[in-house]
């Protein structure tokens, strides 16, 4: 009878190892990394590396949507990266400011859409942190294409901000994920005054598909 537990405990081990054998053979699969929710997921290409964020189609609506419709028609495939602020390039701005700002590809023959009203921080609640993306604008209702990413906390660009005179602030519609390594890159590039020179190119911006 001993003989037989001995056997049977014996024969049971080498089910548990086999079992465990099967197991580690088995491929690990980390999981995928979703966007947030109300988001999309974009790809900026860039000449120096690739930068990815996620873009707020749901507290952003507009500024998101007039971006996405700027990606999905190609229009920043051959862009650039074509200004520069840092700390030490404002002499005349009392409020001072650090960001990259990128646009379309400058061909006359591009795809161009309509000017977009202003969403601004105190609507949307989004601030402008250190990645954010957000529209560029001259007067209010007047972004198009070109977009910039905030290098720090900026928030003289939020709505009663000093940045811009009229304290109407910026439209800030989207957050970097991974890459402000590149983003910091850029902004230190050779420039005169804020231009970069040479412009950092913008391969392409697409959407990631998840």
């Amino acid at each position: 009878m001993f003989t037989s537990l001995m056997q049977r405990a014996r024969s049971a081990a080498i089910a548990a190892c086999v079992i465990l054998l099967g197991l580690s053979a088995l491929p690990i699969t980390a999981p995928a990394q979703q966007a947030s929710p109300g988001t999309v997921a974009v790809r900026i290409e860039t000449s120096l590396g690739t930068i990815l964020a996620e873009i707020d189609s749901v507290r952003a609506p507009i500024s998101a949507r007039n971006f996405l419709r700027y990606v999905d028609s190609s229009a920043y495939t051959g862009g650039r990266f074509h200004r520069t602020v840092t700390m030490d390039n404002q002499p005349r701005d009392t409020v001072r400011i650090e960001v990259i700002q990128g646009g379309a590809n400058p061909s006359p023959t591009r795809t161009r859409f309509p000017a977009i009203p202003l969403e601004r921080t105190n609507t949307t609640g989004l601030k402008h942190r250190d990645g954010t993306l957000s529209m560029a604008r001259g007067g209010p209702d007047s972004a198009t294409s070109d977009f910039f990413i905030c290098v720090g906390d900026q928030p003289s660009l939020d709505f009663a901000g000093h940045r811009n005179l009229d304290g109407q602030g910026f439209a800030a519609f989207g957050q970097v994920t991974q890459g402000m390594d590149i983003v910091r890159a850029i902004q230190k590039r050779p420039a005169e005054g804020q231009s970069l020179k040479p412009p950092i190119e913008i391969v392409r911006i697409e959407r990631v598909r998840r």
